[in-house]
């Protein structure tokens, strides 16, 4: 007799708000349409984390399709205990190609329309209080806003 599989549980950990500056257009590419954001700051707030994203990282974005996007995004958290923790986001959004278009623009977009699902890798200092994030797999979701992006963060367990 054959067992069902036990799905993955997923444990909120933070949220991630992460404000960019305008965004750099490179052009209709071979891969698509790319186009790169700047990070510039921003918060981290949760049971788990709590501090702010620095001035240091962008948002690599590909567009290959009208209704499909490839996020990556790598920047740099400070949390309040002074740990410092590099996030390297790998996401996917994807919408009605009107609304994609809509968010390229700076326009928000209501968030039930958008599928935007991300797995964020966080490295931590190995000696360090947050060393079980080297060892964690995390999920997340996301929302495109007029100024930057809000991720949930969980924790797969």
């Amino acid at each position: 007799m054959t067992q069902t599989p036990t799905p993955p549980v997923l444990d909120f950990v933070a949220t991630i708000d992460v404000e960019v500056s305008p965004t750099i257009d490179i052009g209709t590419t071979a891969q698509g349409i790319r186009r790169v954001a700047p990070i510039r700051g921003g918060t981290v707030a949760g049971p788990g984390l709590s501090g702010k994203v620095l001035d240091a990282g962008a948002d690599f974005q590909r567009y290959p399709a009208p209704d499909l996007a490839f996020l990556e995004a790598n920047y740099v958290l400070e949390l309040d205990d002074g740990q410092r923790i590099l996030v390297e986001n790998r996401a996917m959004r994807t919408a009605d190609p009107a609304d994609l278009e809509r968010m390229m623009a700076g326009e928000t977009v209501d968030p039930s329309r958008v599928y935007f699902r991300c797995v964020p890798g966080l490295s931590a200092d190995d000696s360090g209080p947050h060393a079980w994030m080297n060892r964690t797999l995390f999920l997340g979701v996301g929302e495109r806003l007029a100024t930057g992006v809000r991720i949930d963060v969980f924790r797969v367990r």
